[in-house]
């Protein structure tokens, strides 16, 4: 859910220059999954916003803010833009080793 609500803003409000793709990466530490969705939009800092009754969108950041243990935004090493990612830490200490970190199947 959180990772859909980065790169739906990505898409809708990066404004990035015709050609340029939007990233996404995932990492696994064997603690923690962090998301991370970079766009080559000019910077901006992120917050998320107070919920308007009549609005039709403005809830990603909200919804990450909610999810997430800890988020953010940073420039990209590299090049223009920006990266938004989100961390979410595995519960149980569970690691690498012993289980994944998504709900297996029955």
């Amino acid at each position: 859910m959180a990772l859909s609500e980065l790169v739906t803003n990505a898409v809708r409000h990066a404004h990035a220059p015709r050609g340029r793709e939007i990233g996404v990466k995932a990492l696994w530490d064997g603690t923690s999954l962090r998301t991370e969705v970079a766009d080559a939009g000019s910077w901006a800092e992120l917050e998320p916003l107070a919920h308007q009754p009549d609005g039709e969108g403005g809830r990603g950041l909200v919804v990450v803010a909610a999810v997430a243990a800890r988020w953010g935004v940073e420039r990209r090493a590299y090049g223009i833009g920006k990266t938004v990612w989100a961390e979410f830490p595995v519960p149980d200490g569970r690691t690498e080793q012993s289980k994944p970190p998504w709900p297996q199947r029955a």
